[in-house]
C-alpha cells in the first residue's frame, strides 16, 4: 500500500511541474511578443516535436525545390502546391499562421510569398 502512495505522490509532483513549465513556457511567449522568431513562437504554442518539425521542413524543402524548377520552366499557377503544403500540414496548424510566421522570419520566402497569394 505504501509503495502505491509513493506513486502517486510522485506522479502528482510531475505533473505540477509540467503545469508550471507549459505556465511558464506561456508567460515566455508573452514576454517575445516582438520576436522575429516567429515560426519557432508557433511550434512552440502549439507544442510541437522535434520530428513533426523536421518533418515540417523537408516537405517545405522538396515543395521549395519543386516551385524553384516549375517557375524557371514558366510557371506562373503553383495552387497545386499550395494544395500540397495544405494536405501535409500538421493538424495543430493552420496555413494561414505558418505562411506568416515564415515569412516574419525568413524561412522559405520565396515559397511562402507565393502561397500568401493563396489565402
Amino acid at each position: 500500500m505504501q509503495n502505491k502512495v509513493g506513486k502517486d505522490m510522485d506522479l502528482q509532483a510531475i505533473l505540477e511541474k509540467i503545469n508550471k513549465l507549459e505556465y511558464h513556457q506561456s508567460l515566455l511567449l508573452k514576454m517575445n511578443q516582438s520576436s522575429t522568431e516567429a515560426f519557432y513562437k508557433l511550434i512552440i504554442e502549439k507544442s510541437l516535436s522535434e520530428e513533426e518539425v523536421g518533418q515540417f521542413h523537408k516537405k517545405c524543402e522538396r515543395l521549395s525545390k519543386i516551385f524553384e524548377e516549375q517557375k524557371a520552366e514558366g510557371f506562373v499557377y503553383f495552387h497545386p502546391l499550395y494544395e500540397k503544403f495544405i494536405a501535409h500540414l500538421h493538424p495543430k496548424l493552420s496555413a494561414q499562421e505558418v505562411i506568416i510566421a515564415c515569412l516574419r522570419q525568413g524561412l522559405y520566402v520565396s515559397l511562402m510569398t507565393e502561397f500568401k497569394k493563396y489565402l
